[in-house]
């Protein structure tokens, strides 16, 4: 346990219905090693796996690393439980009613294209939909069989999950709700998410989602074989973006209740199983560990900027970022464009435009975005995959060069727009491809684009071209 963190000592087994998400305490950190107990006493002391545990329970690991990864990237929590995880029927495959998730990618179940996609905001479904049934692929790379890749996703749901909870095999879920708060119950205790806040609930961890304000729409980034971290701040120095006291952990919560017909849903390769047990999932008096769901609030995220001239690459407002073995290139970065200041002087404030060997997905959670003064809504989504170009629309372009060198700072408010940015070349879903959300005319954006070339002020030499034609 961390000297600074004491165990949360609340009681709330069988009488657990009383329980209010306004109560929710966390702890605070960034991968720290944790403690919680829902009932004084619960947490075995001086060893994690002894003979007989206090209150009678089980003690079951979690490890979300190699046993043998080297310290300060071994992930793994100690659960002490009123049973096992084990405790369950076998799994059978779920024949799911739209079969839209992947988990490794090829030319068999999507394609690829290096045209600017731009997807219109997705109507929330009519019949009862939960975020499990909600919940579909839009575009990825590689493979969770392999250990490496990403997927990316999106859902609409109008129900909470009905007595049934979902564990992840493949990867970590980075989960940015856009619409409707989610209560999310886990194995380590309760989160409550709302627009504007992000939760990473780590490989196989079981966990359920509840909407307590109805219709919730969002996002979800996967990532296999690693787990997010903090990014290196480089000359930046100690300070800045997203600090790790900001990251908030569950505390311990249980209920101990007979719950007959219980249904696991776990995701294994891209596929969906179910088995069925007469307990909740949600058992787990005591725990301790650096392996567990957290939340972050963007609103916390500490921008840096330019001060002076030109525009500062995207990569300096990254929250989270998955790595990969080579150093400074991201299986996945989340990286975000919340409010801030703009005081550049004499230079073209928005993104500029760009090429990049990054692939980008954007989202947008509230506002407008700088770059594009219509058609990117709430909601909706754009992919820019690798060397496509792509940059600001004609009306953004023209308004901003129309403001001349006189423009004064100006604050940039009510809006927050995400882009999740990865080293590998996504592939696009079909149903993505054929969707009736998909901006057919996103292209247009930038056809009005005209040419603001002149030759004035310029003397001509033999040989110039000008308007395609040799000058007399």
């Amino acid at each position: 346990m961390d000297d600074h963190q004491q165990p949360v000592i609340k009681t709330n087994g069988p009488d657990s219905s009383s329980f209010s998400f306004s109560d929710l305490q966390y702890q605070s950190g960034f991968h720290n090693h944790f403690s919680s107990e829902a009932l004084p006493g619960a947490l075995p002391l001086g060893q994690s796996s002894p003979l007989l545990c206090p209150y009678g329970l089980y003690a079951e690991q979690i490890s979300g690393t190699s046993f043998t990864s080297p310290r300060k990237l071994n992930h793994r929590t100690w659960l002490y439980r009123v049973k096992p995880s084990v405790t369950h029927e076998p799994f059978k495959p779920l024949e799911s009613s739209h079969r839209k998730l992947v988990s490794e990618f090829t030319d068999s179940n999507s394609s690829t294209t290096p045209t600017q996609l731009r997807w219109k905001p997705i109507d929330i479904p009519e019949t009862p939909t939960d975020f499990v049934e909600g919940l579909y692929t839009v575009c990825g790379a590689g493979s969770s069989f392999l250990r490496h890749g990403f997927a990316i996703h999106m859902y609409t749901a109008n129900k909470s999950m009905d007595n049934c909870a979902f564990c992840n095999a493949d990867g970590d879920f980075l989960i940015v709700p856009q619409t409707g708060r989610l209560w999310i119950t886990t194995e380590c205790g309760k989160l409550q998410i709302s627009p504007g806040e992000i939760a990473v609930l780590p490989q196989g961890f079981r966990f359920a989602v509840d909407l307590p304000d109805g219709p919730s729409r969002g996002y979800a980034a996967e990532v296999f074989g690693t787990h997010f971290q903090l990014p290196d701040l480089g000359p930046i120095g100690a300070n800045g973006l997203a600090a790790p006291r900001d990251f908030l952990v569950p505390t311990a919560w249980f209920e101990d209740s007979y719950r007959p017909d219980y249904v696991i849903i776990q995701k294994f390769g891209g596929e969906l199983f179910t088995a069925k047990q007469e307990f909740s999932p949600f058992n787990v008096v005591a725990w301790h560990g650096n392996y567990a769901p957290y939340k972050y609030d963007l609103t916390t995220f500490c921008p840096f900027n330019t001060v002076l001239f030109d525009h500062g690459d995207p990569s300096i407002n990254t929250v989270l970022t998955a790595p990969t073995d080579k150093p400074g290139v991201a299986l996945l970065d989340f990286v975000i464009f919340p409010p801030r200041w703009l005081v550049a002087e004499h230079t073209f404030r928005p993104p500029y435009y760009h090429r990049n060997c990054m692939s980008e997905f954007m989202g947008l959670i509230y506002g407008g975005y700088e770059a594009k003064a219509d058609g990117f809504l709430p909601g909706g989504a754009s992919l820019h995959s690798c060397m496509t170009p792509h940059g600001p629309d004609t009306k953004t372009y023209e308004a901003t060069i129309a403001r001349g060198n006189e423009a004064g700072p100006s604050r940039i408010s009510d809006t927050l727009a995400f882009m999740f940015e990865s080293c590998l070349i996504p592939r696009i879903c079909p149903w993505a491809l054929e969707s009736p959300f998909i901006d057919r005319d996103y292209y247009q954006c930038w056809i009005g684009l005209r040419s603001h070339f002149t030759h004035e002020g310029a003397s001509a030499k033999d040989g110039d071209i000008q308007n395609g034609e040799k000058e007399d």
